[in-house]
């Protein structure tokens, strides 16, 4: 997949470990997809796992709805995630501006089917939701009740526009 190049190098984050600090830091990912030409965008809490250049995101949900649907049909994906908000106000409108951090990236989902794959993918949505890293015990009818999927991130860019002196 190829990316443009990012308009504003001034806001860009190239460090990878600022840019984890931020995935780190957000909750709500929005999911995005598209069903033939329709686009559809979803918020989702999300857990991940980075390690050696390799970022996956892990969602969960029931195993129907318009999300499946079109997920089923079409594995390939885009996610953004923000955080560090903040009104930057100024004298004037149209010098108003915002405080911000991002994350979007591209990638494609896979459906996790093991009791094994499905723990592991809960195990990190709670660890990034709780902060407390455990091995969790989930009953079987709790895994065969819940669907989890996993994106394969591909490629992920990160922006920043920080609060003045700061």
């Amino acid at each position: 997949m190829e990316i443009k190049q990012m308009r504003r190098k001034d806001k860009e984050i190239v460090d990878i470990d600022e840019k984890i600090k931020i995935i780190d830091k957000c909750k709500v990912c929005r999911l995005a997809m598209a069903d033939d030409n329709q686009p559809y965008v979803i918020p989702l809490n999300f857990g991940y796992f980075y390690e050696n250049g390799i970022l996956n995101l892990y969602f969960h949900g029931a195993h129907e709805g318009m999300k499946i649907d079109i997920l089923k049909k079409n594995d390939k994906v885009c996610f953004e995630i923000d955080c560090n908000h903040a009104l930057i106000e100024a004298d004037e409108p149209a010098k108003y501006s915002f405080a911000f951090e991002s994350i979007i990236g591209f990638g494609k989902i896979t459906f996790l089917e093991t009791n094994e794959e499905k723990s592991y993918g809960l195990d990190q949505i709670m660890k990034h939701q709780t902060g407390k890293d455990i091995k969790y015990q989930y009953p079987e009818n709790q895994l065969k009740s819940v669907n989890v999927y996993k994106m394969e991130v591909v490629t992920f860019t990160g922006k920043r526009k920080p609060l003045p002196n700061s």
